[in-house]
């Protein structure tokens, strides 16, 4: 049976030969930029793996993941900038280093400790790179200078981002003192956005029946903007209270996402055991059979827990 590394070098030469001039023309037509989707995608689905404790699908969901690995460093070893070799140094290079608790001297007895050291480690390897820049004649930020902030990626779901942005914030102090005052927050933001919905003529209706965008109210767009700022507010204030908790907004989301789908297509199959559609059904109607299918749910927790 071949080693690991001889499985990895194999994969790496498949790329090599897909991206040759006898290679695939989709695989040769691609570049960074075009990749970057198919990449969100396959770590969506590596997540839906994972959530779905499907362990027979996620070694492949992984190996798909480990593809675009794989694609972006060859494609950067065509234009001579690295390698996957290089890939593999810097990550090696960056786990002994972030961890001097077990390839050095450091001590962490907790989680808390690692994180601790971790920031710090982050911390001093940012000013190398600032020092590094500037010995080679690149423009650099003064350390000092530079914001909390740094690291963070405006590209990531926004969920994320809110999430990391206020942990970044708060490792330098800036945070609720206790989670009271989150709530309190979030009863101020509600407020808000009830106070601006006051400045339309009629309320909001939902749009679900007849024709799409039929019976939606028309919001003057300085008005859209604010009441979209409000919404943002309560977002944030959602994903802070997360935080606090030790929780990952965006997997709580994924998590109802996939009960109201399990839930609203089961109420599909009890109307059409009727021979009925959702629009042919009442709000009564799609209630009752709603209320139904949390209670199947209910008597069997198990089922319900590992499927979407």
């Amino acid at each position: 049976m071949a080693a690991t590394g001889e499985k990895f070098e194999r994969a790496v030469s498949i790329m090599a030969r897909l991206r040759g001039p006898d290679g695939c023309p989709w695989d040769r037509e691609q570049s960074f930029d075009s990749i970057k989707p198919y990449t969100l995608e396959e770590t969506y689905e590596v997540l839906e793996a994972i959530d779905n404790r499907d362990w027979d699908e996620l070694p492949g969901e992984l190996g798909d993941l480990l593809l675009q690995v794989l694609f972006y460093s060859q494609m950067a070893q065509e234009d001579s900038r690295f390698s996957i070799d290089d890939v593999l140094d810097r990550l090696s290079n960056k786990l002994v280093s972030r961890h001097p608790h077990v390839f050095g001297d450091v001590t962490a007895e907790t989680s808390a400790d690692v994180l601790r050291n971790w920031e710090a480690l982050k911390a001093e390897e940012k000013k190398q790179r600032v020092q590094a820049g500037a010995d080679g004649g690149k423009p650099a930020l003064v350390p000092d200078q530079e914001s909390a902030l740094a690291g963070v990626s405006a590209a990531m779901p926004g969920l994320l981002e809110a999430h990391k942005l206020s942990s970044k914030a708060a490792h330098v102090g800036f945070d609720w003192p206790e989670i009271g005052s989150l709530f309190e927050k979030l009863e101020e933001e509600t407020a808000e956005l009830q106070k601006e919905l006051q400045q339309l003529h009629s309320k909001p209706q939902p749009a679900g029946r007849g024709v799409a965008g039929s019976g939606k109210v028309q919001v003057p767009e300085e008005l859209r903007q604010r009441l979209e700022d409000e919404v943002g507010d309560m977002f944030f204030v959602l994903v802070n209270i997360a935080r606090y908790l030790s929780l990952d907004s965006e997997s709580a989301l994924k998590k109802t996402n996939r009960k109201f789908r399990r839930r609203f297509q089961r109420v599909e199959e009890q109307l059409r055991a009727r021979g009925r559609t959702p629009q042919q059904a009442s709000m009564d109607e799609l209630e009752s059979l709603w209320h139904q299918a949390k209670g199947e749910e209910k008597k069997a927790p198990a089922a319900s827990s590992t499927k979407p």
